[in-house]
C-alpha cells in the first residue's frame, strides 16, 4: 500500500497536468481559459508584491521624515485664530531652533494645531526641522503601521475585483463558444441517438 501523498504536493502537477497535459476531453477553450487563470493569478502576486514594497517604502519614508524633526515649544506673539469650520488660521509665535537660536515667524494650524482659539502668550508644542522651520507633527507609529497595511490591502483589494471583471467576460465568451461547439456536435450526433419509429 503506497503512502498518501500531501496536497499541497499535488497541486502543482495537477495544475500543470490541466494546462498542458494530454487529455482527448479537454477542449482548447479548456487551455486557453487555463492559461487566462495563471495569466490573472500571476498579475494579482504581482500587484500584491509590488504594493507591499509601496507600503514598506511608505513606512520607511515616514519614519525617516519623522526622524529629521524635532519637538520645540512655541509662544504666541499674537493671539490664535478662532475655530472655523475647515478653515486654516495662522498667528505670530516665536520658537527656538535644534541650535538654540531663537526663531520667530507665522505658525498655521496646519503645523500647529493648538493655536486655535489660543490667547496671546500661549505655549504651544510644535515639531520643527534641523534648520528651524515649523512642520507638520509626524504621524504616530500606530499611523504609520497602518498606511503600511492600508495600502496593499486596498492595493489588493482593487487588483483582485479588476482581474475578476477582466476574467468574467473571458469565460463568458468562451462558455458561448463551447455551447455552440456542443450544440453543432449534438446536430450530428443527436440524430443517431434518438431515432424515432
Amino acid at each position: 500500500m503506497m503512502p498518501a501523498t500531501p496536497r499541497a504536493a499535488t497541486l502543482p502537477w495537477r495544475l500543470s497536468r490541466l494546462l498542458i497535459g494530454r487529455n482527448e476531453l479537454r477542449r482548447p477553450s479548456d487551455r486557453f481559459e487555463g492559461a487566462i487563470m495563471v495569466t490573472l493569478l500571476a498579475a494579482f502576486i504581482a500587484a500584491v508584491t509590488v504594493a507591499s514594497l509601496v507600503g514598506v517604502r511608505t513606512y520607511q519614508s515616514q519614519r525617516a521624515a519623522g526622524a529629521r524633526l524635532r519637538p520645540s515649544v512655541a509662544v504666541l506673539t499674537g493671539s490664535g485664530p478662532i475655530y472655523m469650520m475647515n478653515g486654516v488660521g495662522e498667528a505670530q509665535a516665536r520658537w527656538r531652533a535644534p541650535d538654540g537660536r531663537e526663531r520667530s515667524g507665522m505658525l498655521t494650524t496646519r503645523v500647529a494645531p493648538d493655536i486655535w482659539n489660543a490667547g496671546r502668550g500661549s505655549r504651544v508644542e510644535i515639531w520643527v526641522t534641523r534648520t528651524g522651520e515649523p512642520a507638520a507633527p509626524p504621524p504616530g507609529e500606530v499611523a504609520m503601521l497602518l498606511t503600511a497595511v492600508v495600502i496593499p490591502l486596498w492595493s489588493a483589494i482593487g487588483v483582485g475585483v479588476i482581474l475578476m471583471l477582466c476574467y468574467w467576460p473571458c469565460r463568458l465568451a468562451l462558455d458561448r463558444r463551447r455551447l455552440a461547439a456542443w450544440e453543432s456536435a449534438w446536430a450530428l450526433v443527436g440524430p443517431r441517438w434518438t431515432t424515432r419509429r
